[in-house]
């Protein structure tokens, strides 16, 4: 038998979803939204178009992305949605996470160089030894991180009732004289 390269080999016995909606695993809509913004930069390339984006789009972008931001369980009805304004909104949102990214590390290399800074320009010891501190507690160098282990040891029943058993046999009882005391 000679197999068509254009077919693939079908196994069967295996379920094939209803349509292509259950096909699809679930998305957040982040992760929705950037599928959409690659199938359109995708397809403009392989057409050889462009999208024309206007001040609508812009507008309407920033709406949504203003609505995300407040509740980020908001899920937007992109099929709704021009293509246009599907691309500003998925361009705004990439920035967005971007940006924290990068301010967030550019921070951390702030205060990390400003401590330096400090450690290599003090005078007193004691403030070196505050900036040497300081950097120590930096995330990634951890010098002074406190750790705390706890195992959890399980064990059966009767161990455990042997064990208590051996201990209550080790405490000594003593009885103690109860003293009448009388006011005169």
């Amino acid at each position: 038998m000679q197999m068509n390269p254009h077919v693939p080999d079908i196994e069967e016995g295996i379920p094939l979803p209803k349509n292509a909606t259950d096909a699809l695993p679930e998305l957040s809509a982040r992760e929705e939204l950037d599928g959409i913004a690659h199938t359109l930069t995708d397809l403009c390339e392989m057409t050889g178009t462009t999208l024309q984006v206007d001040l609508s789009d812009v507008e309407e972008g920033k709406k949504i992305a203003k609505d995300i931001i407040q509740n980020p369980k908001t899920r937007p009805n992109y099929n709704a949605l021009r293509d246009s304004t599907k691309a500003v909104l998925a361009g705004m949102v990439a920035k967005y996470d971007f940006e924290v990214v990068e301010d967030l590390v550019q921070l951390k290399n702030f205060v990390v160089n400003a401590l330096l800074d400090e450690y290599n320009n003090a005078s007193e010891s004691k403030t070196r030894i505050q900036a040497l501190s300081k950097l120590g507690e930096v995330d990634g160098v951890d010098a002074f991180k406190k750790r705390t282990e706890t195992t959890h040891i399980i064990k059966p029943i009767e161990e455990v009732e042997k064990e208590l058993l051996s201990v209550l046999e080790g405490i000594e009882y003593k009885v103690v004289e109860e003293k009448e005391v009388t006011n005169g």
